[in-house]
Order: C-alpha cells, then structure tokens, then sequence
C-alpha cells in the first residue's frame, strides 16, 4: 500500500505533467524600463530641437506607464494627452493620426472616440519587435499631433538600435 501510494505521488510530482500545464502559459516580449528611457529621452530631444515643448509617455504592452518626462514650459493637458495618445497607439497597434483618420472617414469606427482613455489625435506610435507590439509612446505639447507623431517617429529611429539588440 505504502509503495503503492509513493509511485502515484512520484508519478503526480513528476515533470511528465509539465507539458500539458506549459501550454498554458504565454512568453510575451514586453518593453524594458532602459528602453522606454531612451525612448522618452529621445523624444525629448527630437522635439526640443525644433522648440517643442512637449510631455512624452512610454507605456508596456499591458498598458502600464513606465517613463514619463515633461520639458520645462510644457503645458499641464500635455501629461494626460500623452499618456492617452500612447494607450490608444497600444491599444490600436496603430499609429494614432491614421486611427483619428479613419474614425473620422468611417462611420462605424467614430465611437472609438467615446472609449475611455483613448484620445484621437497624432503624437502616439506603437513599438514593436517583428509583429509583436511591446508598448508605445505618446507625445503631447507640439503645435500639432502630426508633429508629436514625429518626434516619435524620429525617437524610435535613434532607438532602433537598442530594440533590435534585446
């Protein structure tokens, strides 16, 4: 009897039940804080240089705010804006000028408005690695969302490297 129940618990305890529990678990790629610095600080460059004052927000791919710079002079709604601009860009998988775009060309997609956090303006990008969106970055303050879309743009350019080594 005593053998009997040591074999179950050895069978039972064993690594041969791993596989089937393995399955349900996912490895997901996310955006690492050193990253999302770089990110954000070169987006602060990219857009001081042509005198915007701007907030910058780089969130997770769970959505979750993992930098946030403010330059001197950025105005108090630049904050919030960012960080929506980045939720709507992870959210959408999608750069945010061309969501504001199609929202307002279809019908169907203008309640993506009335969604909470989302905000439909350019200045928020996706980061990806190969297809896999890994977190975004929004940018609010430049006197445009286009020109927020670019300094973005322009940050993930300068990072590309860093992405492409992790």
């Amino acid at each position: 009897m005593k053998k009997s129940l040591l074999l179950a618990a050895a069978l039972f305890g064993s690594t041969a039940f791993v596989p089937a529990f393995a399955a349900g678990v996912l490895t997901e790629k996310n955006i690492s804080l050193a990253y999302a610095e770089q990110l954000a600080q070169k987006a602060v460059e990219a857009c001081s240089a042509k005198n915007y004052n701007v907030a910058v927000t780089v969130v997770d791919r769970g959505g979750v705010v993992k930098v946030v710079k403010r330059m001197d002079n950025a105005g108090p709604h630049t904050l919030e804006a960012s960080r929506m601009k980045a939720f709507t860009a992870l959210s959408t998988k999608s750069v945010t000028g061309d969501v504001m775009k199609n929202s307002q060309e279809n019908a169907g997609a203008q309640n993506l408005r009335d969604i909470p956090g989302f905000l439909l303006l350019g200045g928020g990008v996706p980061v990806k690695v190969d297809s896999q969106t890994i977190g975004a970055i929004g940018i609010g303050g430049a006197p445009g969302g286009n020109l927020d879309q670019q300094c973005a743009v322009d940050a993930l350019e300068a990072t590309k490297s860093l992405l492409n080594a992790s």
